[in-house]
């Protein structure tokens, strides 16, 4: 029998800094890693496709330009666990005051 999985439906705003913008899927799991042993050993199949957040290509760009995507798999994987992390939450912080159309210079 083969298993339809959902994925989380996109939320009306980004689910880090809260902007109602144009929203990108960010897979808490890198995809690259999927097929990994220490990945596979530590998440399920069903939980490396699914878990995953919307949020705007700022943030996006920000999370992959401060974390590996090891640290991504191993550490950072989950809203709660990116907010922790000091330059995302500085970030974050910062963005969500900016109107919906603004895009920071990287």
């Amino acid at each position: 029998m083969v298993q339809t999985i959902r994925l989380p439906p996109q939320p009306q705003a980004c689910e880090l800094c809260g902007r109602q913008v144009a929203l990108t899927r960010h897979h808490l799991i890198p995809k690259s890693l999927h097929d990994k042993a220490y990945v596979q050993k530590r998440y399920g199949r069903l939980e490396r496709i699914t878990a995953t957040l919307w949020v705007c290509r700022p943030c996006h760009d920000q999370i992959h330009k401060v974390l590996s995507e090891k640290e991504l798999a191993l550490s950072y994987n989950s809203r709660e666990a990116l907010l922790a992390h000091p330059q995302i939450q500085t970030f974050v912080q910062w963005l969500s005051r900016k109107p919906a159309g603004f895009v920071p210079r990287h």
